[in-house]
C-alpha cells in the first residue's frame, strides 16, 4: 500500500466520520476503512445479547455496496477470539483454520484482521473487521489504524445505545441527552470544552470548572482548561499539577468515584481544598473521567456558595461525566487519526521531493586505504544508535556517508530526513525542525509537522549543523538528551525516537571557541566522528570515479563514451581538486557535453586556475552579524556597557546591541 493512497483515504475517513453519527457513521467507516487498507470486505458488528454468542452487522461493505440484515453465531468463526477482547490477524489459510464457518467459503475470504469494540467500562460491545479474498499480512501500521477506528466505533456504539436508552425515558433524561448531543460531535479541544462548560452550566451552576488530564510521566493530573466567572489567573492556571492523593480531582481519578465537599469551611482534607478555600470557594464536586475501565482525567466544579452540590447532584453528574469522558476519548482518537494522517501526508510529500532529488552518486566509489578506513568505521557504527558527526570539506560526499550509515542501520525502512541548517532563515529554523501550531506566528495558517517529528523511527541528517542559532542549539540538545520537544506555539511535549547524524565543513574547535557552537552540544554530537576525506588524499580512486561518472552522464546526455584520454587522466591526477568529488562530477559532465567521440577529452579550461579549496556557501548577512557580535562579546567576557565593553568595540549604543542580540537569538552560553 502506498503512503499517498493511505493518507488520502484516511482524510476521507476522518472527514466522513467527523459529521456522521449512528448508521451513517458505521456505513461510512467500513467503506473507507476497506479502501484505506485495500481489503475486499469490512464490517462492524455488535453483540446481540449479554452471552455474546451472536452478533449483528451494523454495516457491511463487500467492495461494491453495503449488505444488509447480516446476523450470525460466533462459534467456530475467527470473530470468536475478537469478541473475547483480543486483536486478531490471520494472514492466510483462513478457511482451513475455521472449517465450520461456511460464510468464509461463500465470500472467498482468505485473510482476516479484527479488533474489539469496548465501552467505557471495558466491556466488549462488538468488533470491527477487515477481510480479503487473497492471503495477506497486516503490518503494525494497519493494525494501529484498525485499533484507532475500533475505538471510535466503540465510542459511537456506546453513544448510540445511550441515546436509545435516553429516548425510553425522555422526560427524565432530556437534559442529559442535550449534553450528549452537545459534546459528542466536537472535534477540536476549544469547541469541546466550550460545549462541556455550557452543558454542565445548564445542569448545575458553578463559579469555576476545571478539566484535568492524566500525565503518566509525572503520575499526576494536569489542568488543561477551565471556565466560569471566577477568572483569577493565579487559581488553577492551565498546566498546574494536581497530586493524586492531595486533591479532590486526584481522589476522584484514583477511586473512580465522585468526591463532594459541601462545606469547605467545615471540611478541608487536602492542600488543593485549602487553596480553593483561600480563594473564597465553599463547595466542590470532583468527577472522574473513565473510559473502558481506565481513568483518563477528572473535572472539578467549584462554587463560592455553601452546599451547592449534593449526593443526588453527584450521582446525576457522574452520568454527565461518562458522556464527557467518551467525548474526550473520542477527541483523542480523532487527534491521533489527524496526527497519523498529517504524518503520512508530510512523509509522502518529503518522499516525493526525495524522488525528484538527483543525488551526486548512488554508491561510495573507491578502494583507497583512506576510504576503506572510513568504511570500516562506518560499518562499526551503523548498527548502533550512536550519534554520528561527519566532518569534511565541501563536495566530499558527507551526505552519502550519512545515507550509508542509515541504510545499514535498523532504521533503514524509515526515512532519512535531511535538513540543511545553513539554508534556513534564522526565524524559521525552529518551525522547520520542530513544527508549529496554527497561529503560532504571522503566516502560520495551519499546523506544520517538523522534520524531527517526520523522522520519528528513522534518522535525521543535520547538514552544516554549526549554522544553527544558539537558542535552537539548546532545543536540539534537549532532543538529543531527552528525545522530546514542543512545536512552536504549543506547550504539549512530544516524544520522538530519532537517530541524529550531523555534518559540517567548519573547524569545530574554532566554532566552540568563538561561541557559535555550544560546547555541550558539540560533545553530544561528537559521539562517533567520521572524517570524509578530500579527493586529493584519495587520488587512487580517480579512475573508478571517472568511470562511474562517464557511465552515469553518458546515459543521461545520450552519448556513447568509453573513457578519457591518457593525457586527460594525467591532468586529472595532477590537479588538486579543491571542490573534491562534486567538482570532478561537474568536470566530467561538462567534458561529455562537448565530447566529439567516444574518448572524452578534458582541457585546462575545465579546471580552476586557482587551487584554493572551494569556499562554503556565502553566508547571510544575519549570520555574519551574529558571529561578529559573538566574537566581540567573547573578547569582552560578555560585558556590554562601559569602556572596553562590546558596545564600544562595535561602536554602537548598548541598547541597540541588546536589541540585536535578542533578535539574533544571542545568549551567553551556560
Amino acid at each position: 500500500m502506498e503512503t499517498v493512497d493511505r493518507e488520502e483515504t484516511l482524510h476521507h475517513i476522518s472527514e466522513g466520520i467527523a459529521g456522521a453519527i449512528g448508521e451513517e457513521f458505521f456505513r461510512s467507516l467500513v467503506r473507507h476503512l476497506a479502501e484505506a487498507l485495500q481489503a475486499r470486505y469490512s464490517f462492524v458488528a455488535e453483540c446481540t445479547d449479554d452471552t455474546q454468542t451472536h452478533v449483528r452487522a451494523l454495516a457491511f461493505w463487500d467492495g461494491k455496496s453495503h449488505l444488509h440484515d447480516i446476523e450470525y453465531p460466533l462459534r467456530g468463526t475467527p470473530c470468536e477470539k475478537v469478541i473475547e477482547g483480543n486483536i486478531c490477524a490471520h494472514p492466510e489459510r483462513l478457511q482451513m483454520l475455521f472449517p465450520e464457518d461456511q460464510d468464509l467459503v461463500r465470500l472467498g475470504v482468505e485473510s482476516y484482521a479484527g479488533a474489539p469494540l469496548l465501552n467505557s467500562q471495558s466491556h466488549v460491545l462488538g468488533h470491527l473487521v477487515v477481510m480479503d479474498n487473497k492471503p495477506r499480512s497486516f503490518d503494525e501500521k494497519e493494525l494501529r489504524i484498525l485499533r484507532i477506528f475500533a475505538t471510535r466505533a466503540g465510542s459511537e456504539l456506546e453513544r448510540s445505545r445511550a441515546e436509545a436508552s435516553l429516548k425510553r425515558s425522555e422526560s427524565e433524561r432530556r437534559m442529559l441527552l442535550e449534553i450528549n448531543n452537545a459534546v459528542i460531535t466536537k472535534l477540536s479541544r476549544d469547541e469541546l470544552w466550550t460545549a462541556i462548560a455550557e452543558a454542565v452550566r445548564s445542569v448545575v451552576p458553578f463559579d469555576r470548572l476545571a478539566l484535568c488530564e492524566y500525565d503518566a510521566k509525572q503520575d499526576c493530573l494536569r489542568i488543561v482548561n477551565y471556565a466560569g466567572p471566577y477568572r483569577r489567573e493565579d487559581y488553577t492556571p492551565i498546566g498546574r499539577q494536581l497530586i493524586l492523593d492531595d486533591s479532590p480531582a486526584g481522589l476522584a481519578f484514583a477511586r473512580q468515584k465522585h468526591v463532594v465537599r459541601g462545606d469547605l469551611e467545615a471540611q478541608r482534607l487536602t492542600a488543593s481544598e485549602e487553596r480553593a478555600y483561600g480563594h473564597g470557594f465553599r463547595s466542590i464536586c470532583a468527577l472522574p473521567l473513565v473510559v473502558r475501565g481506565h481513568s483518563i482525567g477528572a473535572i472539578t466544579m467549584g462554587s463560592l456558595g455553601r452546599s451547592r452540590y449534593s449526593e443526588a447532584d453527584a450521582q446525576f453528574l457522574m452520568e454527565v461525566a461518562n458522556q464527557i469522558a467518551i467525548a474526550v476519548d473520542n477527541l483523542r482518537a480523532h487527534e491521533e487519526t489527524e496526527a497519523l494522517k498529517a504524518r503520512f501526508e508530510a512523509e509522502a510529500v518529503y518522499l516525493q521531493e526525495e524522488i525528484k532529488t538527483e543525488h551526486n552518486f548512488e554508491e561510495i566509489i573507491g578502494q583507497s586505504a583512506t576510504l576503506r578506513d572510513v568504511l570500516r568505521k562506518l560499518e562499526q557504527v551503523a548498527p548502533t544508535e550512536a550519534t554520528v558527526l561527519i566532518h569534511g570539506e565541501t563536495g566530499t560526499g558527507k551526505e552519502l556517508i550519512a545515507r550509508a550509515v542509515h541504510d545499514r542501520s535498523r532504521r533503514k525502512d524509515r526515512p532519512l530526513v535531511k535538513v540543511n541548517c545553513g539554508s534556513i532563515p534564522s526565524g524559521l529554523v525552529e518551525s522547520e525542525l520542530f513544527g508549529h501550531e496554527k497561529g503560532a506566528f504571522t503566516g502560520a495558517t495551519q499546523r506544520r509537522i517538523g522534520r524531527f517529528e517526520l523522522a520519528h523511527g528513522g534518522t535525521i541528517f543535520l547538514d552544516e549543523v554549526t549554522e544553527l542559532p544558539l537558542d535552537t542549539q539548546v532545543k536540539l540538545l534537549r532532543v538529543l538528551q531527552e528525545g522530546e520537544f514542543e512545536r512552536v506555539g504549543s506547550s504539549q511535549t512530544l516524544k520522538v525516537d530519532v537517530r541524529v547524524i550531523a555534518a559540517t565543513n567548519r573547524d569545530l574547535n574554532e566554532s566552540v571557541k568563538n561561541g557559535s557552537l555550544r560546547a555541550d552540544l558539540f560533545y553530544r554530537l561528537n559521539v562517533f566522528p567520521l572524517e570524509s576525506p578530500p579527493l586529493r588524499e584519495r587520488k587512487g580512486d580517480l579512475p573508478l570515479l571517472v568511470t562511474f561518472f562517464l557511465s552515469k552522464f553518458g546515459k543521461k546526455i545520450g552519448k556513447q563514451v568509453h573513457g578519457v584520454s591518457q593525457k586527460s587522466m594525467e591532468m586529472l591526477r595532477n590537479y588538486n581538486w579543491p571542490g573534491n568529488v562534486r567538482e570532478l562530477q561537474n568536470v566530467i559532465e561538462r567534458a561529455i557535453v562537448v565530447a566529439r567521440g567516444p574518448i572524452v577529452q578534458v582541457d585546462d579550461s575545465m579546471l580552476r586556475s586557482d587551487e584554493v579549496p572551494e569556499a562554503a556557501t556565502i553566508e547571510t548577512l544575519e549570520n555574519v552579524e551574529r558571529k561578529h557580535i559573538i566574537r566581540a562579546l567573547i573578547e569582552t567576557d560578555w560585558v556590554i556597557h562601559g569602556k572596553k565593553g562590546a558596545a564600544e568595540i562595535l561602536n554602537i549604543n548598548p541598547s541597540t546591541l541588546r536589541s540585536r542580540m535578542e533578535k539574533l537569538g544571542i545568549k551567553r552560553p551556560g
